[in-house]
């Protein structure tokens, strides 16, 4: 407990909090000492995802085929609590993955109304699951942590929460700036799934670090350190998350819950007559480093590469535009693609270039002599001076059209370079 406290003191741990958003409920019955009593629970903003926002990822409309999701049955099985609970035991995790009737209700949601997600999301894994699982190794965590994503985004790189969480791994922009996700008006690096999941590990490790408990650490990775760290000094210093279970957001309580049932369908979709969607591996690809401005559609159409599978494997620059003359940034391409570029890339860097980047680096200011300034400056008429005070109403057209002049003449006389005129204010008149 001391160690924890001497951390609560640190002020970035404030930060490091994913979003809060008030999502869609659901009741479950709890049983405690022999009693009863219904709660309502937020559920992850992933479970709200409806399928068709999923699919519009480019990856997953150029690479799961939806014609050939191998019948995915509309049956799903019961099965008792003994046999969740032998299941459970059995998956090969070095995190606690206890079963109550939270749980339950959980798996309940996967294999039932969101099967058609889950089906999904077991073909989007092969093209994620590897980077997870390569950053998950080399911190020393927990493999099952690689459904992490499965909870905050349903394994969509494009989701955004109403908070501002962006990506993968719905980082926010101060969580992220901590770990090295650089964020501006062209780059968001939380957007970037390799470089957010080796922030995520990282932060995963020194959440471990400090709570010793991963149901609590990824508790915290939901509602924010800052909040566990109340909940625990509500509860007297109980660090176990079904402890302080009622003290925590009711997101948060769902939170948990739904990893573990993430974890169990994610094993055992096959027993709830779930298939996984049709999956086409994408060719290989590579990386380069860009030292110039480097617009997406000079790459696109001298690379010979679509514009939106441009977009798709760079979804870290939010305009189309890498600024490679702010530092080296990275580019990433299909193998076949990355030896165009290195040979055409003087050519590629001129492509267009001064109608795809219109900022100017100078601007030159016209010095105004003294014949200029007296050629606009107002314009002394003929005749003799009065003033008109302009009243509520007035245009420059019904105030000539009185005084039988020109709208012209007004404006030249008044120094005017518009018609605006307002209530109160003079007019010089030469007639």
């Amino acid at each position: 407990m001391k160690k924890l406290e001497n951390y609560c003191s640190i002020i970035f741990l404030f930060l490091l909090a994913t979003t809060q958003v008030k999502a869609q409920s659901v009741d479950v019955v709890i049983r405690e000492n022999g009693t009863e009593r219904k709660e309502s629970i937020d559920l992850p903003k992933s479970m709200t995802y409806p399928l068709d926002s999923l699919l519009n990822d480019w990856k997953a409309k150029n690479y799961i085929d939806l014609g050939k999701d191998c019948s995915t049955a509309e049956v799903n099985p019961l099965f008792s609590d003994s046999v969740y609970i032998d299941r459970l035991s059995r998956i090969p995790a070095v995190m606690e993955m206890p079963y109550n009737d939270i749980v339950r209700k959980f798996i309940d949601m996967y294999a039932g109304r969101l099967r058609n997600q889950v089906s999904f999301m077991l073909s989007a894994c092969n093209f994620y699951m590897p980077i997870f699982e390569e950053a998950l190794d080399a911190y020393g965590l927990p493999l099952e942590l690689k459904y992490l994503p499965i909870i905050e985004s349903a394994l969509n790189p494009s989701a955004v929460s109403r908070a501002g969480a962006s990506g993968l791994w719905q980082f926010m922009i101060g969580t992220g700036k901590i770990y090295g996700l650089e964020s501006n008006s062209l780059i968001d690096e939380r957007r970037d799934p390799i470089k957010a999941t080796w922030a995520a590990a990282r932060y995963l490790k020194e959440m471990y670090d400090i709570y010793g408990d991963w149901n609590l650490v990824i508790a915290a990775y939901n509602c924010g350190p800052g909040t566990i760290n109340k909940a625990i000094r509500r509860a007297g210093g109980e660090t176990d998350y079904w402890k302080i279970y009622n003290l925590l957001p009711k997101e948060t309580r769902g939170y948990v819950p739904a990893f573990i049932a993430a974890n169990y369908v994610m094993t055992y979709y096959c027993d709830h007559n779930i298939c996984p969607m049709e999956t086409n591996i994408p060719a290989s690809t590579d990386t380069v480093q860009v030292t110039q401005n480097l617009h997406f559609e000079q790459i696109a159409e001298l690379c010979n590469v679509p514009l939106d599978e441009v977009k798709s494997l760079n979804p870290q620059y939010k305009k189309q535009i890498i600024p490679g003359t702010t530092k080296p940034c990275t580019l990433r391409l299909p193998q076949g693609a990355i030896s165009a570029f290195i040979d055409k890339q003087d050519t590629i860097y001129a492509h267009r270039a001064d109608e795809l980047f219109r900022n100017r680096k100078t601007v030159a200011v016209k010095e105004i002599t003294p014949a200029t300034r007296r050629q606009t400056s107002a314009i002394t008429g003929k005749g003799k001076l009065t003033y008109y005070k302009i009243k509520s109403g007035d245009t420059l057209s019904s105030i000539a059209e009185k005084l039988g002049v020109r709208v012209r003449d007004i404006q030249q006389w008044n120094g005017m370079s518009n018609t605006r005129i307002s209530a109160g204010k003079q007019l010089k008149i030469y007639k």
